[in-house]
């Protein structure tokens, strides 16, 4: 699958689904503010669900702004802004912020600094959701673990300032027992087609049913993992070092261990939100043209395999 297969355009309905066919009568429905679009996003991902290092929420962009057209991506690279801008968007809503590090300068000069100059110039706002999109309810891993048929799906950890649904990954049980080679081409073909596939870690005729997944860098999880008693693990940029301990800490090889792609494991979510933020919206009155980025920002261009 590749990210175009899957461009989310037009207004969502309140079945979830993107609908362009239909226009809403004249005068029925009108662009929000940018302000008042904020409020939507604070609904459905409360900043409070942010980790404590994060850096979530608006980056550029002047709240009386009107917004009629949000394009929805992973990363705020520039050729993530420059189709932003070629479509029209008044705002860029990403899940990976522009600014996680403090900075001291924004001059043209740096890549940084370009993206933050091609953004107001163009006046299209940015703001970050991430941390917050992963603990939420509908959030990163909830729509990875829906993808991948997990049931009575629960946080591997609890956000602080949450709800009990609400927290980081989250862990499940498939409807029946598969082997682990099995699962791992589940996995791959829920996922947007990239250069690095799936690496998997484990008996490939070990059969697992409950799930421990986590969208992006998850090797910071592995305790609680281990405490979910979980047959496996699917999480992104596992290093050498934490995946070695995590499989010498294993009881009778589990949980076993599949490593996907950042970007991929996260870009599944944004289909979903571009809908839930389309309904919200649209109960409060509001008509926005909606649309999932088709550009590719996983770093890695091309593998070599043994054989």
């Amino acid at each position: 699958m590749q990210p175009e297969d899957t461009d989310v355009t037009g207004k969502a309905d309140h079945d979830g689904k993107a609908s362009s066919d239909t226009p809403a009568p004249a005068g029925s429905a009108e662009a929000p503010t940018l302000a008042e679009l904020l409020l939507a996003v604070e609904e459905l991902w409360p900043e409070s669900l942010a980790e404590g290092w994060d850096e979530v929420g608006l980056v550029a962009g002047h709240p009386s702004a009107p917004v009629s057209k949000v394009m929805f991506a992973v990363d705020p690279t520039l050729e993530v802004i420059e189709e932003a801008v070629e479509w029209g968007a008044e705002l860029l809503i990403t899940h990976h912020p522009l600014l996680l590090k403090a900075v001291t300068s924004v001059a043209a000069t740096s890549a940084k600094g370009r993206a933050v100059h091609r953004l107001i110039e163009s006046g299209t706002a940015l703001l970050t959701v991430h941390t917050n999109g992963d603990s939420a309810v509908g959030g990163v891993s909830d729509v990875l673990a829906d993808a991948l048929g997990l049931q009575d799906a629960a946080p591997l950890t609890t956000a602080a300032n949450g709800l009990p649904e609400e927290g980081i990954g989250r862990v499940g049980d498939l409807a029946e027992a598969m082997s682990l080679g099995d699962f791992a081409a589940r996995v791959y073909g829920i996922l947007p087609s990239v250069a690095g596939g799936v690496r998997v870690s484990g008996d490939k005729d070990g059969l697992v049913r409950r799930i421990a997944v986590c969208g992006g860098a998850g090797d910071s999880l592995f305790a609680e993992v281990r405490a979910s008693n979980a047959d496996v693990y699917v999480t992104a940029d596992l290093r050498h070092h934490p995946a070695s301990e995590a499989r010498e800490a294993a009881l009778n090889g589990r949980p076993y261990l599949v490593d996907v792609s950042h970007f991929a494991s996260e870009w599944l979510w944004l289909p979903a939100a571009a809908a839930a933020l389309g309904n919200v919206l649209a109960d409060q009155g509001h008509e926005v043209e909606l649309r999932v980025s088709t550009t590719n920002t996983d770093p890695w261009d091309f593998i070599l395999t043994p054989g």
